[in-house]
């Protein structure tokens, strides 16, 4: 950010590190074997709309790209927009590694049209243990932390979120900082 930046208030958006998405995969086994969590088929990438015309067109092209994505791996898409205002455009895939691909499509279509700093996160959703888990991706800070709501209304199972960060942090880029873990309560995935 340059002094004229500073001086009339202009604020450069962090652009996404969507690359470091691909570790969840590779730590399904983990949380499989080690965790008891198996993902629930369902993903989700999640940004915030713009009203300009460029974005529209963007958006026309993000919605042909996500077909083509969904056709070529049998994945199933829908959007929708939650009481904040984001857009969430929602892959139904059993596979993880489609989940992923898609997501990272839609993140890297959004950054080449100038929009990355529009991507707020991703989230996918693991089921085991009886209550669902979700471990959600920062755009902006290439980082993973978990998230389990306990059912209550805005209530979370810390001690879980805790242990699931202690058993992945060797293979996922877990947040260290904990005040960054943000809540999807009423996620629509």
């Amino acid at each position: 950010m340059g002094l004229t930046d500073i001086l009339f208030g202009r604020k450069k958006l962090k652009e996404p590190a969507a690359d470091r998405l691909f570790a969840i995969t590779t730590a399904a086994v983990t949380l499989d074997v080690e965790c008891g969590l198996k993902p629930a088929g369902v993903g989700a990438v999640i940004f915030k709309p713009l009203s300009a015309g460029e974005f529209t067109q963007a958006d026309g092209d993000i919605e042909e790209l996500l077909q083509s994505v969904a056709a070529g791996s049998g994945s199933k898409l829908d959007r929708q927009k939650d009481s904040f205002g984001f857009e969430w455009i929602v892959i139904h895939d059993p596979e993880l590694e489609d989940q992923v691909t898609a997501v990272h499509a839609v993140a890297s279509e959004l950054q080449a049209r100038g929009f990355g700093g529009q991507l707020l996160a991703a989230a996918f959703r693991f089921e085991g243990g009886g209550k669902p888990v979700y471990w959600i991706y920062g755009f902006k800070t290439g980082t993973f932390w978990p998230f389990v709501p306990t059912g209550e209304k805005q209530q979370r199972d810390n001690a879980r979120e805790l242990e699931l960060k202690a058993k992945l942090e060797q293979e996922l880029p877990v947040e260290p900082d904990l005040s960054r873990w943000l809540a999807l309560y009423d996620a629509p995935i």
